[in-house]
């Protein structure tokens, strides 16, 4: 395969990146903290191309990427009022969040097997462009072959991913080289309070 790296500033090239999700491709594009290898997290050969790319192992789950609050409501069955909070503080940005999620939606080959759904909105205007011109919810590890350092410039994902995936979106040098910050909401009953972990609630 032949992987071509475009500027994510070309709204052409945005577009074929989008056509390429939809189709059942992946594609590796810039965030706010690393470079993301995305796919169509409801096509199951599209996902498992992120795990072939990558060598990433068979239970590891993958994090959600959305480009807005809407969102939100049709993967994760119920979003306390202590995640409303974090979500007005700190979306887009690099914090993912992890709750429950709605039954038959997020198939379990993302989750894997987990009954939570890990989501977060970057604070890139090329992966949001990008999610948002797909109209797909993007599964979307790190672009990097499991256990090496995390990719913030495109080059970084051409040596690992060369030859493995059709499209390399380049965004320039940026993003702050590690994961984003987690946390976990405990749900309980709809009525109740979801607590998330580590939040002294």
């Amino acid at each position: 395969m032949h992987t071509r790296k475009l500027s994510g500033g070309s709204q052409e090239a945005l577009q074929e990146a989008a056509e390429l999700l939809q189709s059942g491709e992946a594609v590796a594009f810039p965030t706010d903290t690393v470079y993301g290898l995305g796919a169509h997290a409801l096509d199951a050969d599209a996902v498992q191309k992120i795990y072939e790319a990558k060598g990433r192992p068979s239970d590891k789950p993958l994090i959600i990427l959305i480009h807005e609050r809407a969102q939100l409501d049709s993967v994760a069955s119920y979003i306390p009022e202590e995640a409303e909070k974090l979500i007005a503080a700190f979306w887009p940005g690099p914090l993912t969040l992890v709750f429950r999620k709605q039954p038959g939606v997020i198939p379990d080959y993302v989750t894997r097997g987990l009954e939570t759904v890990a989501v977060r909105m970057p604070n890139h205007p090329v992966a949001l462009q990008l999610i948002s011109e797909s109209g797909c919810l993007i599964a979307a590890p790190s672009a990097n072959t499991s256990g090496k350092p995390s990719p913030t410039e495109a080059s970084h994902v051409a040596l690992d991913m060369d030859g493995k995936i059709p499209m390399i979106l380049d965004g320039g040098a940026g993003g702050i080289g590690s994961e984003s910050t987690l946390v976990e909401f405990d749900v309980v009953e709809p009525n109740g309070a979801g607590c998330g972990r580590g939040l002294g609630c």
